[in-house]
């Protein structure tokens, strides 16, 4: 389908019981990032996906974890398999270990997606380069539900060498974080395990950031953006 077939797609159709809880979330305040507090409510965000191309593969994967009152709620992680309607290629198998037959009989992807905006409600989004798992969520919320779900996302692959520059270099990768911030992954490339791992390196920026005098999630967005817009100067 080509983009202005895309643009022009049908809205799907959803019983009853999933527009009314769609509904739900949507009459969700919405908050200020100017008041949410450092120790508010975040949650952290990593996917798997069929691929690396964010116009044509698709979600298969959501990992959530929440980070609350500067600590992470373990007792409140969200996992969820998409149903897909063909398994990924063997490559992609073998990078994320999601094999054909659990792709095959996943969750229904109406219930997987609202059961997650349930799961995050209206708070803030934190992700590691955080535009792919926002673009390719987004195009999942859109195919399935018809909805669009934009929200706040903090991009922690700005957000972390902005606050601690002399840590790791803004360029190099998430596993190098991991590294020196002495975070053990138990299943990288899993998206539970990943959130969760990223969850701790969120828990060390917000420190940083409470040293360095910020206070909010805008205050958050703020330094990453501008940590991005450092980096696009210099060809990062």
């Amino acid at each position: 389908m080509n983009w202005l077939g895309r643009f022009f797609a049908r809205r799907p159709v959803l019983a009853e019981s999933a527009r009314e809880r769609l509904q739900v979330w949507r009459d969700l305040p919405e908050a200020d990032p100017g008041e949410i507090a450092l120790d508010g409510r975040y949650v952290v965000v990593d996917v798997e996906s069929s691929g690396l191309d964010v116009s044509r593969d698709h979600l298969i994967a959501i990992g959530a974890v929440a980070v609350e009152f500067s600590r992470i709620a373990l007792d409140a992680a969200f996992s969820v398999v998409l149903r897909q309607d063909a398994a990924s290629d063997d490559d992609n198998i073998l990078l994320h270990r999601i094999g054909g037959t659990s792709q095959l009989e996943g969750e229904e992807p109406v219930k997987a997606l609202l059961s997650f905006m349930e799961f995050v409600g209206k708070s803030p989004l934190v992700a590691w380069h955080a535009p792919f798992d926002e673009i390719v969520i987004e195009r999942a919320m859109r195919r399935y539900l018809g909805e669009s779900f934009r929200r706040k996302w903090i991009d922690l692959a700005w957000l972390a060498p902005a606050l601690q520059p002399q840590t790791v270099a803004a360029e190099k990768g998430l596993d190098d974080w991991f590294a020196a911030c002495g975070i053990v992954n138990v299943a990288r490339h899993n998206a539970l395990a990943d959130a969760l791992a990223t969850a701790q390196l969120f828990q060390v920026a917000c420190e940083s950031a409470r040293e360095a005098g910020l206070q909010n999630a805008h205050d958050l967005f703020e330094s990453a953006r501008a940590q991005a817009w450092l980096a696009r100067g210099k060809g990062l």
